[in-house]
């Protein structure tokens, strides 16, 4: 929860989140943009399967999502992957676990 009592409003921005990353197609997306920022343009080259149309639901529901940032350059739309949102569902769902299997590999190797 957060110090401001909005548990609310995080769950629902990590639903937004857990939908996006449900999605392989999506997390293909997010891979490409982790390489390097890309153009719409250039990110529907690197679906060739699939048709523009298609392309842009998969990059509103990330951006709905908050894990891609898109901005307009002249007639370019210029989409930048948005880690934040990962590193939430990191810090909240997964830190505190791997923190446990790091100390649970620690306890068996002093055994």
């Amino acid at each position: 929860m957060s110090t401001d009592g909005r548990k609310g409003e995080i769950d629902d921005a990590d639903d937004l989140v857990f939908k996006a990353l449900a999605n392989g197609t999506r997390r293909r997306m997010l891979d490409v943009l982790k390489e390097s920022p890309r153009t719409t343009g250039e990110l529907c080259a690197q679906f060739p399967d699939l048709d523009r149309t298609t392309v842009l639901q998969h990059l509103r529901v990330l951006e709905r999502a908050e894990l891609v940032i898109g901005r307009k350059v002249g007639r370019e739309r210029h989409l930048t992957l948005a880690p934040v949102p990962i590193k939430r569902i990191h810090d909240r769902w997964i830190g505190d676990y791997a923190r446990a299997a790091v100390s649970l590999l620690d306890d068996l190797a002093r055994d």
